[in-house]
């Protein structure tokens, strides 16, 4: 149904084009709902503006409009394209990732079983090569092979907001007041 590798080679060069990294590229929704997301972000603030996301979805609709008049549409239904930021408790996607985001509380779901797990919750300790480390609320550390990790997402707390501080708070006043009428 999806091409996911064609996808990614059809939206990451648009995305860097931007000046984006490309974080997750989805497809989800089922027949009743199919939907296309991609999330990105700016690499110095890891995070994406309202402006972004919408030249970035006009980027990526009018590159996969052309594959399809073209014949070489990578996705064979019709579906609703999403682009969005990863958000403030975004998914791990990139073994970057683990690292940029170590000291951070998260949540990890393996592929198959691993000593008879499948999930684990705890702080990431970070990344050795493709081992994923996360230490659970015992403290005891599980190493996790980075091919073997299905979803991971960051669990958000109190020290992560205080991570992540808006690139601006411009204006949120002003939307609050007027949504008070």
């Amino acid at each position: 149904m999806v091409d996911f590798d064609a996808l990614h080679a059809i939206i990451a060069p648009e995305a860097e084009a931007m000046g984006l990294a490309l974080v997750r590229v989805a497809f989800f929704g089922g027949d009743s709902d199919p939907t296309l997301q991609v999330m990105a972000e700016r690499p110095d603030t890891r995070q994406l503006t309202i402006d972004d996301c919408a030249d970035l979805s006009r980027r990526i609709s009018d590159r996969l409009d052309a594959l399809e008049e073209a014949g070489q549409d990578p996705i064979d239904v019709a579906y609703r394209l999403e682009v969005s930021s990863p958000g403030i408790d975004r998914p791990l996607t990139r073994p970057a990732d683990f690292a940029d985001w170590a000291g951070h509380e998260a949540k990890i779901a393996l592929k198959e079983k691993l000593d008879g797990r499948q999930r684990f919750n705890g702080t990431l300790v970070g990344i050795d090569g493709d081992v994923v480390t996360i230490s659970d609320k015992e403290g005891v550390e599980h190493k996790l092979p980075f091919g073997a990790i299905d979803t991971a997402k960051l669990v958000l707390t109190d020290k992560l907001i205080a991570a992540t501080v808006p690139l601006s708070a411009e204006g949120a006043d002003e939307m609050e007041e007027e949504g008070q009428d």
